[in-house]
């Protein structure tokens, strides 16, 4: 039986994961994540090969930031993004947890079909 606190966590960790994958179902915002995987770039460097104007950018880059995925500095007159990799981790927790149990799962039912012959 679950209990009200694995419930509200559950929820906690769904809706997280709803704003990480929500953000990165944009083939833009995708690349901005990928060259930030590479390192930490400003927000010029960023548009660079994208052809769009700066606010377009900045639109991209507070979805990710409201996402936990990126974080901007200001250094001079330079905005510097960096990837934050802790809401990618928590994804990848997820995905591995999903595989592991219908791996199971589907053994479990192999195993159950093979006895039944």
């Amino acid at each position: 039986m679950t209990t009200l606190n694995q419930m509200v966590k559950y929820h906690r960790v769904a809706d997280a994961l709803d704003v990480v994958y929500s953000a990165l179902g944009d083939s833009t915002r995708l690349g901005i994540v990928e060259r930030l995987a590479r390192g930490e770039l400003t927000v010029a460097e960023l548009r660079v090969p994208l052809q769009m104007s700066a606010p377009a950018v900045s639109k991209h880059l507070r979805v990710l930031e409201r996402a936990g995925l990126v974080r901007r500095r200001r250094s001079g007159r330079h905005q510097i993004c960096v990837l934050r990799e802790r809401p990618l981790l928590e994804a990848r927790r997820w995905i591995e947890a999903q595989t592991a149990f219908w791996s199971g799962t589907l053994d479990s039912l192999t195993d159950y079909l093979s006895e039944e012959r």
